[in-house]
């Protein structure tokens, strides 16, 4: 999976200002290019877990095909605990096409790592940052 680097520093900014809480959003793009990010609200205000508001959800995904762009992944931040899937977000992972992509905070760290989660079988993808 390929993500344009200032997508990630994106992410790890939005992860600073909501921490302590799990900040979260979609990844949009096309083929397998992320080119943008939706940041979206943790209606769940929790520091280890998050739920989109699916009212934003329906939004983003309208805005996203309007701008001929697919959402490939899901992107959260764990402010306190590595990047890697907890039982919670496995448990959870229902679509086998998205990709899942934690970015760790953890100790004032910066970790992001990208999961195919398939029947709660998780498997690490390669992330190649892009200008």
């Amino acid at each position: 999976m390929k993500i344009k680097n200032e997508i990630v520093i994106k992410i790890f900014e939005q992860g600073d200002k909501e921490s302590p809480l799990e900040a979260c959003g979609y990844l949009a793009g096309n083929e397998n290019l992320i080119t943008k990010h939706f940041p979206l609200r943790n209606i769940d205000q929790s520091t280890d877990h998050f739920s989109f508001d699916p009212a934003e959800q329906f939004t983003v995904n309208r805005q996203a095909r309007k701008e001929s762009l697919k959402i490939l992944g899901i992107y959260h931040t764990h402010p306190a605990s590595p990047a890697r899937p907890s039982k919670e977000d496995i448990k959870l992972a229902f679509d086998p096409d998205i990709i899942y992509v934690i970015a760790s905070l953890m100790d004032g760290e910066r970790h992001i790592k990208a999961f195919k989660i398939i029947k709660e079988q998780v498997q690490e993808e390669k992330i190649i940052l892009e200008d």
